[in-house]
């Protein structure tokens, strides 16, 4: 008997391959005897075909509500997506790859029930990972909101113009810059835009975060790594040209103003992120970022 009575099936069906992968799923998870909701728009983008008494659809909030589990099938954005959704209900969730990359969803298609029956078998790991609250604060009030796994970014938008603003950590003063903007970035995003922007690549277990300019004027300014308890406080310069944007995982925008504060900080709840027992974050990047193996044995 699974410790999983109830698992949620989230897709983001954009071609043909991962509506196969879903399809593949829900037969499985009928053979395995528990309680399979499928959300909302993922049943719709399947089109029907799947019905019995253990196989409902539902939105988002109640699939969060009601499972022990979530299975996302798509590319790691997919995974964001739903570790938004799905974080206040404290679900762990488990991803199945249809993807590019991968960093997140770590379950290869071609072993989908293998590794799927391991999991309900009680054969996995679990990792805790946070995410950032962003608050865009203006004249003193909260103008939007946001949440990010990955990243929050601070960018010009679809100008190539610099932008001016003032980096604050916890209160104190770090830096005025002009750059093409700033990504604070977790764990978690150190292997997504914070590395293509030359930042570190972070062990997902550690409790910090990076602030790493994009593109900066002057060549000392280089990312940091601060704890992860900091209040990162991004002030929005008044002279810059492009309308600047901030943005949460690359999924959410929203437009700032000259002066406005953006205010990032560590989210009190913690996603549950499962992976099969042979998961390890090394081989990760050395099969995702093209790293070297073992050295030939010359002797």
């Amino acid at each position: 008997m699974t410790q999983f009575s109830t698992v949620g099936l989230i897709g983001r069906l954009d071609n043909d391959r991962a509506r196969y992968s879903v399809e593949r799923l829900v037969r499985f998870l009928a053979t395995r005897d528990v309680n399979t909701i499928i959300e909302e728009q993922t049943a719709a983008l399947l089109g029907g075909g799947f019905s019995g008494p253990d196989i409902r659809v539902a939105d988002m909030d109640e699939l969060g509500s009601c499972c022990d589990l979530a299975i996302v099938v798509g590319g790691d954005g997919s995974l964001l997506s739903g570790a938004r959704d799905l974080v206040q209900y404290d679900v762990p969730l488990l991803g199945v790859n249809r993807g590019r990359l991968g960093f997140l969803t770590d379950i290869v298609p071609d072993a989908i029930e293998q590794k799927m029956g391991e999991v309900l078998d009680g054969q996995y790991a679990v990792e805790k990972r946070f995410l950032l609250d962003m608050n865009v604060m203006r004249a003193g009030r909260p103008v939007s909101t946001g949440d990010a796994l990955n990243d929050v970014v601070l960018h010009p938008g679809e100008f190539i113009r610099m932008l001016e603003f003032e980096l604050y950590v916890d209160d104190y003063f770090v830096t005025s810059q002009r750059s093409d903007g700033m990504i604070v970035s977790t764990p978690t995003g150190s292997t997504a835009y914070a590395l293509s922007g030359g930042g570190p690549i972070m062990h997902p277990k550690l409790d910090a975060i990076v602030l790493v300019p994009m593109n900066p004027h002057t060549l000392s300014s280089r990312p940091m790594v601060v704890a992860g308890d900091s209040i990162v406080k991004i002030l929005v310069g008044e002279g810059n040209s492009a309308v600047p944007h901030v943005t949460c995982d690359g999924q959410t925008h929203d437009v700032v103003a000259g002066g406005d504060e953006i205010i990032i900080s560590k989210k009190p709840q913690h996603l549950q992120l499962l992976h099969p027992l042979n998961h390890n974050f090394y081989e990760r990047c050395r099969s995702k970022l093209g790293w070297g193996g073992h050295l030939l044995d010359k002797s």
